[in-house]
């Protein structure tokens, strides 16, 4: 049975390229044009795995984000943030403060965004871990510090 994926994108043409990727890729895929739209078909299909973008009207993808978290029936299922945001801000959000596995910014590379999918739904893992590009870590990692710095 195909591993099942989310994909949470209020630009039908993202939702198309992504959609397309991951079939071709051998995923069964399901997708959501907001966050409320994402909420329900998470409960009713249970995913493994969630690619979500964050600029959505309504419930942007932050607040989706949030409330998966906050569902014990879809708490465990992991969350790919997938958007045009690049900001250190919303990287933290995502990633430190919201509970998401990676990051990915569009336009990606396909052969990238595979990778970090297949990583995160390689069978052998037990709990998705965070993988990020290391590079990615550094700039969070970097950013947190000199917030803390800030507040002494």
């Amino acid at each position: 049975m195909p591993q099942k994926i989310l994909v949470v994108d209020d630009e039908p043409n993202i939702v198309k390229l992504v959609e397309s990727r991951l079939k071709a890729s051998g995923y069964d895929v399901v997708t959501a044009k907001d966050g409320q739209d994402a909420l329900a078909k998470a409960k009713q299909t249970k995913p493994d795995l969630i690619l979500l973008d964050i600029m959505m009207p309504g419930m942007n993808g932050q607040e989706t984000l949030k409330e998966l978290k906050k569902d014990a029936s879809v708490s465990s299922i992991p969350v790919i943030m997938l958007t045009a945001k690049q900001e250190t801000d919303d990287i933290v959000k995502s990633i430190v403060n919201g509970g998401a596995v990676d990051y990915i910014v569009k336009p990606f590379i396909a052969t990238d965004f595979l990778k970090k999918i297949n990583t995160v739904l390689s069978p052998d893992k037990k709990v998705p871990e965070n993988t990020c590009d290391q590079e990615l870590l550094d700039t969070v990692e970097k950013k947190i510090k000199k917030a803390l710095e800030g507040n002494k």
